[in-house]
């Protein structure tokens, strides 16, 4: 099944009535975007449409008429109060790809079309809204959408309000003609701040960075368009006289010449392996561009290639894009509820109807605080697009204002609560300009604390992995979710505080019992957490997982100095902070006893930071916590930085790739840090060592190739005793 429904036909009837809704839904989509700017449909669910009636054309050959959506470029009959301008050579559209197979299945073919390997030209998708500039004589006479691919839109005293579009091209060798195509973008830096204005402005904000440089290219009023910082980037070349190229990489180097913004990040490349690379690169570096893009364009270089291999009715068949797996959806917006972070902060997050994005399914997402969420301008029912950019945490963008049209009356706006959900306590700001409120009931907020020791227990802190939230819950509110008609006695927690999280005992974890709702059952019952629940014949006995849970409180309590840091929670104090504050000063005693002054001094640290280690340690019950760690037997104190031992690999950038038997990956990563090195995951020339486990794969390849040295655990161990190794 793909998206909208659409199943395998079981016969010829059953395919011709799909080919005519996804044919009706796809147009419709296609006028939303390119003709009003104001798309209800997801750029990935439009791709899968647009795969699936492809797929059913090529079942049905029949069905593939002149007007088909698959032969089409753009829009096909855009209402517009522009003047048409007709292209001097057609606009094409791309074909795209969207795995790693399919892209060398097109190359292969690409190669047995020409006959031979060729050169590619690998470059940026951007986001954007595709724009035609003509030159006569160097002056800029018009610019134009792309519209159908043969007629779009004038928009020339707009695109001359963008300050990187010459009016005039440079140098002495300017041509009669020349038809620049390329793409016009929202800087995504802009945007959210373009989007808070519309909204206090009580005018619709857009849904991301492509419909605001649509919307702001399309404005009747040029002056409205000069206000907003749009930018473009230019990447083809359509009729010219005047001048002779021969590659597309050269026809860019004469472009920039004229002062016309190319990208800097296209590469040529004479190999599938570099195509990967680059594609692999870019996938890296995706969030550090200035525009949204959305995946890889790959092009034949050689400009007669082009001519031999033509083009389909909407592509050219030397190009395709490669696109990056979907990383913003649509989905409805059910409700905004609010949650109590670790430091009191309180975040409305939003509960959305379950969408597949980014590999995997999505409910819920932050909305930041009451601010963003009226910012953002999204209403309860909203329709809203979703994001989710790799493993980072899922973001509601904004509203599609365009699918709120006959729903008004389902929609609601948000109201942030005056009282804490979880103790009753009045929320306020922590000062009078900020945005966020916080419960100030720290010690005796239970949502507060379960925060805490979730977070004290996860990777960058004591990495306690029996201690999920889950757990947290059952030790600190274990009536969560008790039924109103429950008759059984009120459970106490187990915990009130982190302060005795290491003094737990099997014998504690035994009363500890949680509400459940049985699959299959309409009651809740009440069941044992960390033991089994016990029957005549077998008696109640602990869990595997309990076992587990009390080991690895054990083993947390040997784990360095700048993780204990990040356990405590002291606002601001991250990773990066917390291994400042242990390098210099190698004890928790020390770090206590300094100033503000000496704190701030520190690199990775400053003057808010350190107001915000004064304050926390200014509080009895933060001592005593700290206290009660320090008799349980956790750590306070670094022996590397006390022995000297702290700068033993100062300067040094050291890769680990594979399993060594003597250290997990993340062991070894603090052994290095420890010592004054740089742990990183990639093997370049800048390297100074690449130490090779068991199945060390391809950045051992990769230092070799490099010339960088290569030790194995033995020659690391030496490394981090103090002693050079020349490789």
């Amino acid at each position: 099944m793909g998206q909208d429904g659409v199943m395998v036909a079981n016969n010829f009837a059953e395919a011709r009535q799909q080919w005519q809704r996804l044919t009706q839904r796809i147009l419709q989509a296609q006028q939303e975007y390119y003709g009003a700017d104001a798309p209800t449909l997801s750029d990935a669910a439009y791709d899968q449409m647009m795969r699936d009636l492809m797929a059913l054309e090529d079942s049905y050959p029949e069905f593939r008429t002149a007007d088909s959506p698959t032969l089409r470029v753009g829009a096909s009959q855009a209402v517009s109060d522009f003047a048409p301008i007709t292209h001097l050579e057609r606009l094409l559209s791309l074909d795209n790809v969207f795995s790693e197979i399919e892209l060398s299945d097109w190359l292969a073919r690409i190669e047995r079309l020409l006959g031979y390997l060729p050169s590619y030209l690998c470059e940026l998708k951007i986001d954007g809204l595709a724009v035609d500039l003509v030159y006569r004589a160097g002056r800029l006479v018009s610019a134009a959408t792309r519209g159908d691919g043969l007629v779009g839109e004038d928009i020339t005293s707009n695109v001359c309000t963008i300050g990187v579009v010459p009016t005039r091209l440079l140098g002495a060798k300017v041509p009669s003609l020349v038809e620049v195509r390329g793409e016009v973008f929202f800087p995504v830096a802009a945007f959210e701040e373009l989007n808070a204005a519309l909204v206090t402005a009580g005018k619709s904000p857009f849904a991301n960075p492509r419909n605001a440089a649509a919307g702001s290219l399309r404005q009747k009023d040029s002056t409205v368009t000069a206000a907003r910082p749009l930018a473009m980037l230019v990447h083809g070349i359509g009729a010219y006289s005047g001048f002779t190229v021969e590659t597309q990489s050269a026809a860019y180097e004469l472009l920039q010449g004229w002062g016309l913004p190319t990208s800097p990040h296209y590469r040529v490349v004479s190999t599938h392996a570099e195509i990967a690379e680059y594609v692999a690169w870019v996938g890296e570096h995706r969030y550090d561009m200035e525009h949204e893009l959305d995946g890889v364009v790959v092009k034949v270089d050689a400009l007669t290639a082009h001519d031999s291999l033509g083009a389909t009715s909407r592509a050219p068949r030397w190009a395709i894009a490669y696109k990056f797996p979907p990383e913003e959806v649509h989905t409805k917006l059910l409700s905004i509820e609010v949650g109590v972070g670790r430091t009191g902060r309180i975040t409305p997050y939003a509960i959305m109807e379950p969408v597949q994005v980014a590999g995997s399914t999505v409910e819920r997402a932050t909305l930041h605080n009451a601010y963003e969420v009226k910012r953002k301008g999204v209403l309860i029912g909203d329709v809203v697009v979703l994001r989710k950019a790799g493993d980072v945490i899922p973001e509601v963008v904004g509203p599609v204002v365009a699918a709120r049209a006959g729903r008004e009356s389902e929609l609601s706006e948000f109201v942030m609560p005056i009282h804490c959900p979880s103790c009753g306590t009045k929320l306020r700001p922590e000062r009078e300009s900020d945005k966020d409120i916080r419960c100030p009931n720290a010690q005796g907020c239970a949502a507060q604390l379960i925060e805490r020791v979730f977070a004290l227990a996860a990777r960058g802190a004591f990495d306690i992995e029996a201690l999920g939230y889950e757990s947290a819950t059952a030790l600190i509110a274990p009536e969560t979710n008790r039924p109103a008609d429950a008759s059984a006695p009120q459970q106490q927690p187990i915990l009130r505080s982190e302060s005795a999280l290491f003094d737990l005992t099997i014998a504690d974890l035994e009363s500890v019992c949680v509400w459940r709702h049985p699959k299959g059952s309409e009651k809740w019952v009440l069941e044992p957490y960390f033991w089994t629940k016990g029957t005549e014949r077998e008696p109640s006995k602990p869990k595997e997982t309990t076992f587990t849970l009390l080991r690895e409180l054990e083993r947390a309590k040997q784990q360095p100095l700048w993780r204990v840091l990040v356990a405590l929670s002291i606002r601001h104090v991250g990773p990066t902070a917390a291994r400042a504050l242990a390098t210099r000063f190698g004890s928790l005693a020390a770090i206590t006893a300094a100033s503000a002054d000496q704190l701030a001094e520190i690199a990775g640290v400053g003057a808010v930071i350190a107001e915000s280690v004064i304050e926390w340690f200014s509080r009895p019950w933060h001592l005593e916590v700290v206290n009660r760690w320090r008799v349980a037997g956790v750590r306070m104190a670094d022996e590397t930085m006390l022995t000297g031992q702290v700068n033993l690999l100062s300067g040094l950038t050291i890769v680990v790739t594979g399993t060594l038997t003597g250290f997990t990956r993340e062991e070894a990563k603090e052994a290095i840090i420890s010592r004054g090195g740089k742990a990183s995951s990639a093997v370049s020339s800048k390297t100074d060592y690449v130490v090779v486990g068991d199945n060390a794969g391809s950045k051992a390849d990769r230092a070799a190739e490099l010339g960088r040295p290569i030790l194995d655990e033995v020659g690391f161990r030496k490394l981090l005793d103090g002693e050079r190794i020349i490789g």
